[in-house]
């Protein structure tokens, strides 16, 4: 008798392994979309005990908050944050990031939720450093505990790849469910974490974040994160575009190296408790003149995209200067945080610059379209991203669709400079080692 008819023949689909999937997908986007709208509510309720200040893109800056309350809230904010920093990483289990997660490593639950409690909290108060990591954090370690229970439990069928592709959709569910930016998640997911497009990966990304948003946006409604007037983008942008693209790649490139550094050779150990409450009490003293400096840098950014004029140019470049120099001193004594943010802020203050030098060629600019288009450009350097940055600033400001072109220019350009420029560092590097 022929063998091959006494061989069991394969379902053309496994039914249980797309229903795992999806289910999973589904439960996981409802429950951090839930997750990402109680930390939006958290940072509110943090800010308004601490500095009864209750930020919008009306109100990004703490600037009518009393100058002394505004330095207390931060500099209590670094105590506080620096003994909880302190007392979850002075023991095993060590508190393991989101590349730490995707190499395998176990993300220890009550550690994790402190951590992204701390992050959120320090932003609440004051502290310079971006607050978009905490959401991605919990929504990797919420996608563990989900597949690790489901396939204990053995309801759950999924292979290393399903594994892999939703702890990188979590990340970007939790971006989208509190910045209200489903294409961005998807993006982030796609291209900074799996950095393979195909259509499961896409469609399961944008799936969850998709619906994490619509569940954040109760806290936080569609309401534009950065407010900008209502104007198209001129073609003749594109001349800006050519100009801030090279130049954002390197400073994006500056940027990253020196987070990256400090984050590298951040405090540890007790000296974290020192550390800390000595950067919130610097921040403090510098937002007693230049409130903007506080927070995840939505108050630079913002400013900036109110620009109609160039004469507070050198404010501007102070401003810049400052907010990267307390958002670098915050991961280097110790803090834990996001870069994309205070990017965005660093990018707008070299759009605003760049408009100076153009006011004399082309009058009748617009300052505020330069910011948003350094604000992309140095954000795709940074972060060598420059989908997920481009739709970023497009999503979260609700722009019209003749940015896009523009946008496409500027990020092309940076972060193609800002690659160069890395890979010649690294071969330099290289060749001295």
């Amino acid at each position: 008798m022929d063998e091959s008819k006494n061989q069991v023949a394969e379902p053309v689909v496994d039914w249980r392994h797309v229903f795992s999937l999806l289910f999973t997908s589904l439960f996981l986007a409802v429950l951090i979309g839930i997750s990402a709208m109680l930390l939006s509510y958290f940072l509110d309720i943090v800010a308004d005990v601490f500095m009864h200040f209750h930020e919008s893109y009306h109100t990004a800056s703490p600037k009518d908050v009393p100058a002394f309350r505004r330095l207390l809230s931060v500099t209590v904010g670094g105590i506080i944050a620096g003994v909880t920093w302190y007392l979850i990483r002075r023991r095993d289990p060590k508190v393991v990031g989101i590349k730490g997660a995707l190499e395998g490593k176990k993300m220890p639950f009550w550690k994790t939720v402190i951590n992204v409690l701390t992050q959120i909290f320090y932003v609440g108060t004051g502290g310079s450093v971006g607050r978009e990591l905490a959401p991605r954090q919990l929504g990797v370690m919420l996608s563990q505990q989900v597949q690790d229970f489901g396939q204990k439990k053995g309801f759950l069928k999924l292979t290393e790849e399903d594994r892999q592709l939703l702890l990188a959709a979590a990340a970007g569910a939790g971006f989208a469910g509190v910045y209200i930016a489903p294409i961005t998640g998807m993006l982030f997911s796609v291209e900074l974490l799996l950095k393979k497009n195909s259509i499961k990966n896409i469609a399961i990304s944008l799936l969850m974040s998709t619906i994490a948003c619509l569940i954040g946006s109760i806290a936080k409604g569609f309401t534009p994160y950065y407010w900008v007037a209502a104007a198209d983008f001129s073609h003749w942008m594109l001349i800006a575009a050519l100009v801030i693209g090279p130049l954002a790649g390197i400073f994006g490139a500056w940027a990253k190296q020196g987070f990256a550094w400090a984050q590298k050779q951040q405090a540890t150990g007790k000296t974290v408790l020192l550390t800390m409450p000595l950067v919130g009490l610097l921040t403090g003293l510098i937002a007693w003149i230049m409130p903007e400096v506080m927070g995840n840098g939505r108050a630079v950014a913002q400013l900036a995209f109110h620009q109609t004029n160039e004469h507070l140019l050198f404010f501007f470049i102070v401003l810049g200067l400052v907010k990267f120099a307390m958002t670098f001193l915050t991961l280097y004594g110790g803090g834990t945080g996001g870069t994309l943010t205070p990017s965005i802020a660093l990018g707008s203050v070299l759009g605003l610059v760049v408009s100076a030098i153009f006011a004399g060629v082309l009058p009748g600019i617009e300052p505020w379209h330069f910011a948003l288009i350094g604000a992309v450009a140095l954000l795709a350097a940074s972060q060598q991203a420059p989908l997920m940055a481009m739709f970023m600033v497009f999503e979260i400001a609700h722009l019209h669709s003749s940015a896009l072109i523009i946008f496409a220019v500027a990020v092309a350009l940076s972060s193609a400079t800002a690659k160069f420029y890395l890979q010649v560092q690294e071969r330099r590097a290289a060749q001295k080692a």
